[in-house]
């Protein structure tokens, strides 16, 4: 899914969501209200909507603080090994 989010194999709900992601964080001038009608329509919740939309926003604006004051960006496979980590104990576990 990392490569390639639009041929990986999950399911259309997701797949949706992630296009209208890229859409807000690409072009969010783009945003119509039909956009929100798709993911309504195919069974995404509002509030799983919102839920996204915040989580992007706290992202971009992450990396946008971060590239404003120089933060180096570990290499990909620092953040490989973290994902393997938390998906196998967990966000909270020490």
């Amino acid at each position: 899914m990392i490569a390639d989010w639009r041929t990986a194999p999950i399911n259309e709900k997701l797949r949706a969501m992630l296009g209208f992601l890229e859409k807000y964080t690409l072009r969010p001038s783009e945003i119509v209200p039909a956009d929100m009608q798709h993911l309504l329509a195919i069974g995404i919740s509002e509030q799983a909507i919102q839920d996204a939309l915040y989580a992007s926003a706290i992202f971009q604006i992450m990396n946008r603080l971060a590239d404003s004051f120089g933060v180096d960006v570990p290499p990909p496979e620092v953040f490989a090994s973290g994902a393997a980590r938390r998906l196998e104990r967990g966000y909270y576990s020490s």
